[in-house]
């Protein structure tokens, strides 16, 4: 009965189940469409650059990022690390990818190609083509080359070229990275289409297009609604339903409708002051990413009356854009794609912040969702998602007068995160809060 009262802790959403059993059913049809001798593709996060291609082409597509989570959130990801680490993969290198190198050796050098039997949700089978990317940070595709060279597959490294906040607004700069993103959108799906000997069928495309900027549109809506107080919908319902959207999974018709609900149930909550924990005392912003091996750590901070309010910019929605004037998918796609991160830009500039991605979002973040503190954890293996943190708990206690608790950890690998210290340190940090709500109050701030 006491481990049914802790699950209870957050009134998690109905909604938010059909989102996640997405996951478990993408690798399951991945391995089936294998056993039928049908193509399968591993790919990386790309934001949305390549894979309504890849989905209109009606290729079954897994992501070693994902997976990487997986296999941590179920306690089985230290044997692959293991594996990663002897074949002389740095331990500082990121987790997701240590993860899956240790997976595909043992598939490769083991077991001939197949399947490892220990692996979850039925594993990744072998790929015919990787689809690599070069968003965000530089591990990510030479860890597909590193893949590649396993599996003897081709390697397509997927260009997503973002200019930084002020030469966006330089004459011509954003037509330009338009212009290349399209071009190299048509060289992919000119290549998917060698690799499998058919043609695109581009009405396809262009509704698989629309579905996506669709279901992201209501995903954005209902996290806006989520400015409420309470808050009607905790941190870990966004990390359980987010992959439909950011990554695309199952039938696209079926998750805007799943959307569509979810939607309808986090507006019900809103209309009737429903919160997503018993009693709302601080309101938290979370970023980067969550220690997935360790998520009973939220029920934990739960109980103590913290409700996750808002999270990490890169792996939500990005703020709607009215495409209808665009014919062509490819340039719906790309232009929706660099939305994720210069969205945020005019308004970056105007505050000067330059990072206008990576910190000003935090900003918005905090005084729209008016957070008490942000919770900020670093990762020992992913630069990308850590370097920027420092300046963020900077700016946001210099603009806001809001705290952040910095603590650091690890996505895949659970030694790099320690659940019992990051709890001892939440009393003395809710007398931060308390603190800076006074300091608030005081310099005329709303809340």
């Amino acid at each position: 009965m006491a481990d049914e009262a802790k699950k209870r802790v957050i009134n998690r959403l109905k909604s938010m189940y059909p989102l996640r059993a997405k996951v478990n059913e993408t690798y399951l049809k991945s391995v089936e469409a294998r056993r039928a001798g049908k193509p399968t593709v591993w790919a990386m996060l790309n934001f949305y650059y390549g894979d309504p291609i890849i989905k209109a082409m009606d290729l079954e597509v897994v992501y070693p990022e994902n997976y990487g989570a997986a296999m941590a959130a179920m306690g089985v990801a230290q044997s692959y690390l293991d594996r990663a680490d002897a074949e002389g993969f740095p331990t500082h290198l990121c987790g997701y990818s240590r993860a899956s190198l240790g997976y595909t050796s043992r598939m490769m050098k083991e077991l001939k190609g197949e399947i490892p039997p220990e692996a979850p949700l039925g594993g990744m089978p072998k790929p015919i083509f990787l689809m690599a990317s070069t968003a965000v940070c530089d591990a990510r595709y030479k860890w597909f080359q590193a893949l590649g060279r396993y599996m003897d597959v081709p390697v397509w490294t997927f260009e997503a070229p973002v200019p930084g906040v002020k030469e966006l607004f330089m004459e011509g700069s954003y037509g330009r990275t338009v212009d290349l993103g399209v071009k190299h959108a048509r060289e992919f799906v000119a290549f998917v289409e060698r690799m499998l000997g058919k043609k695109m069928d581009w009405d396809r495309l262009s509704e698989t297009v629309d579905l996506m900027i669709e279901i992201n549109r209501l995903w954005h809506e209902t996290n806006e609604l989520r400015k409420a107080k309470p808050c009607p919908m905790h941190g870990r319902d966004f990390w359980s339903s987010m992959s439909p959207a950011l990554f695309l999974m199952g039938d696209l018709k079926d998750s805007l409708q799943c959307f569509q609900n979810m939607y309808g149930e986090v507006k019900h909550r809103v209309d009737n002051h429903i919160g997503a924990i018993a009693q709302e005392n601080y309101r938290l912003l979370f970023a980067e990413l969550p220690p997935w091996h360790s998520l009973g750590f939220f029920d934990r901070l739960a109980e103590r009356g913290w409700n996750f309010v808002v999270e990490s910019f890169g792996y939500r929605p990005p703020i709607p854009l009215d495409l209808s004037g665009f014919s062509d998918p490819l340039e719906r796609l790309t232009r929706f794609s660099l939305q994720v991160y210069v969205g945020y830009y005019k308004d970056a500039l105007e505050q000067k912040v330059p990072a206008g991605s990576f910190a000003y979002p935090y900003l918005k973040y905090a005084e729209e969702w008016k957070c008490d503190g942000a919770f900020l954890h670093p990762l020992i293996s992913c630069r990308s998602a850590s370097t920027h943190l420092p300046y963020v708990s900077n700016i946001l206690m210099e603009r806001l007068r809001v705290p952040s608790l910095t603590i650091e950890g690890d996505i895949v690998d659970l030694r790099l995160f320690d659940p019992e210290e990051a709890i001892g340190r939440a009393e003395p940090f809710e007398e931060t809060m308390e603190h800076y709500r006074r300091i608030r109050r005081q310099e005329g701030f709303e809340w």
